[in-house]
């Protein structure tokens, strides 16, 4: 009788109780199933830990998600000005807007319109410098350079005028302008949004027209600024009255008169002049108090 068939005579297997060749497939079998087992049991530990059950389950969960929440907190308000201690501060010192000038020839036909002397009177302004032959000024956002021709008059052959500007071209315009004009008295400068770029202790007046409300961090450009007067120097600002009229931009890119005499007077300079000559804009003249130069302030 052959032995070597899947049954023994008996009818049980000839493998029983023994590990047969053929189980191979049953041990595969075997290895797969646990394999499963071990992957639910992940699955279901995994599961516990996402939505968890009971009340320490829970408390573990909150603190978890509670810690994201305020590392996330924290980090925003790394990246935004503390309202509490340093929110008026950032509020009052701050730039009103920010855009760009690059397009020369759309500015020359705002800022050089004809008829914006009617109301701009730049010869009146000029003169409430008190100007004189061989003094040095510096035009702080000079743009196209429109109160050029009324400044090197006022300073004469002998005088200087930085025409200063943040936008490369509107330098390289002014450049070209002054070459043909022969102003030869104008000396343009690049600025830097947070650097004028002046010579220290060179300037008798620095005259800053609709541009007040572009600077950022005034606190620390209004002191880098004084280093550039001589000892008695003066900055005159010209700015848009709050209100509506019919030149200036929106009210909300406005500064009040009052908040910018309340900014400089706090990095060290003092109200000497008020000339009532505009009727759109304010203009006030300051003098740099002892000190101011080296950003100190004095009572």
């Amino acid at each position: 009788m052959r032995t070597g068939g899947r049954d023994a005579p008996d009818g049980r297997s000839r493998y029983a109780g023994q590990q047969p060749y053929l189980g191979m497939e049953n041990r595969i079998f075997m290895r797969l199933i646990r394999v499963a087992t071990a992957v639910t049991a992940v699955s279901v530990a995994a599961a516990c830990m996402s939505t968890p059950k009971g009340a320490a389950g829970t408390a573990a969960a909150a603190d978890i998600t509670g810690t994201k929440t305020k590392a996330a907190a924290a980090q925003s308000a790394s990246r935004r000005p503390n309202s509490a201690s340093h929110g008026h501060t950032i509020a009052r010192f701050s730039a009103t807007t920010h855009h760009r000038f690059e397009d020369v020839a759309r500015w020359k036909k705002i800022f050089d319109d004809p008829t914006r002397s009617g109301w701009q009177k730049p010869a009146d302004v000029i003169a409430a410098l008190g100007l004189k032959p061989g003094d040095a000024v510096a035009d702080l956002g000079s743009g196209t350079g429109y109160f050029l021709p009324y400044l090197t008059r006022a300073v004469g052959a002998a005088g200087v005028v930085y025409a200063v500007d943040v936008e490369p071209n509107l330098i390289t315009y002014l450049r070209e302008r002054s070459e043909k004009q022969g102003w030869s008295q104008v000396v343009p400068v690049l600025a830097s949004l947070d650097n004028p770029r002046l010579p220290r202790g060179s300037l008798d007046v620095v005259l800053i027209v609709d541009t007040y409300h572009h600077l950022d961090n005034r606190r620390v450009y209004l002191r880098v600024l004084a280093r550039a007067l001589e000892r008695g120097g003066r900055i005159a600002i010209v700015d848009w009255k709050k209100g509506e009229f019919p030149q200036g931009p929106p009210d909300l890119h406005k500064i009040a008169r009052a908040q910018v005499a309340a900014e400089m007077r706090e990095v060290g300079y003092r109200l000497v002049a008020e000339p009532a000559i505009l009727p759109y804009q304010y203009m006030m003249i300051f003098a740099s108090r002892s000190g101011a130069a080296t950003g100190e302030t004095r009572p």
